[in-house]
Formats: C-alpha cells, sequence, structure tokens
C-alpha cells in the first residue's frame, strides 16, 4: 500500500475510504463558522490538510455525487490536481449550482480525493501524425451513424 505523509491542522479525523474498495477518502470542511453560498457563487473552502505525495503520484480533487444531487455542490475545476510538489494547504473550489443558498458545515464532507500515478511525457516534433480510422473526428463523431 502506497504511503502518504499528512499533517492534519483541522480538527476533522484523517481522510479515510468509506468502504474497503473506495478509490477516494472523503475530505471535510475546516470552518471556524459555517459558510452560505448563494446560488452560483463560488468559494474556496480549507480542508486543514497539507500532504507529501510521492514522485509521481498526484491527489485529485473530484466531487461527491450525493452533494451535487441532494444540494447542487460540486467542485469547480474537476478534477483538481494536487501535484507532489505542492506543500500548501489542500483548498476545495466549491461551486453551488442550485437555485437555494446552501450552507457549508465544519467537518461536512466536502469532496473526495483519489491518489493517482502518473508519467511525465516528452514531447517529440513531428511534421506527421499517424493516420487512424477515426482520424480528426471528435465532439461527439463516434456516436454518430453515417
Amino acid at each position: 500500500m502506497l504511503k502518504v505523509k499528512i499533517i492534519n491542522r483541522s480538527s476533522n479525523p484523517l481522510p479515510r475510504y468509506q468502504t474497503p474498495l473506495s478509490a477516494g477518502m472523503d475530505l471535510c470542511a475546516n470552518l471556524s463558522e459555517p459558510v452560505v453560498l448563494q446560488p452560483f457563487e463560488r468559494r474556496l473552502i480549507p480542508t486543514g490538510l497539507f500532504i507529501e505525495l510521492p514522485a509521481c503520484y498526484e491527489a485529485q480533487i473530484r466531487p461527491r455525487s450525493g452533494l451535487a444531487l441532494k444540494k447542487g455542490l460540486t467542485v469547480l475545476n474537476t478534477p483538481g490536481t494536487i501535484d507532489a510538489d505542492y506543500r500548501g494547504e489542500i483548498g476545495v473550489i466549491l461551486v453551488n449550482l442550485s437555485q437555494e443558498p446552501v450552507t457549508i458545515e465544519h467537518g461536512e464532507r466536502i469532496c473526495q480525493m483519489v491518489i493517482a500515478r502518473h508519467e511525465q511525457a516528452q514531447l517529440e516534433e513531428v511534421a506527421v501524425l499517424t493516420d487512424t480510422e477515426r482520424g480528426a473526428g471528435g465532439f461527439g463523431h463516434t456516436g454518430s451513424r453515417s
């Protein structure tokens, strides 16, 4: 199992997987008082968490489906990426896409964090790319019928 160093400067418990096969750990809001998000308002919500990821790993910040369905809250830059060399506090950009104000309480689970391995690519500039059946078709191209 991958080990990730973490500092918890909140009064919330450490993030954890909710089930044995969960991909993401829930992160909680670290607030001194509740935050009210008006419709279409966005706000950076602190977590009080600081992590140290190994090289070639990232932490992805993703919405929680229950918050999106029940309250209209989602993570604005989904997925947000935390790079292995970042040492600042994890903040979550939440947006209220509902028609009503939504209150976020201290300790509320606001997003999930997925730790994922990645590669860095070395780009090789060329004049021509290999042809494929799809070619330049995109933006729904594979779902169209001829």
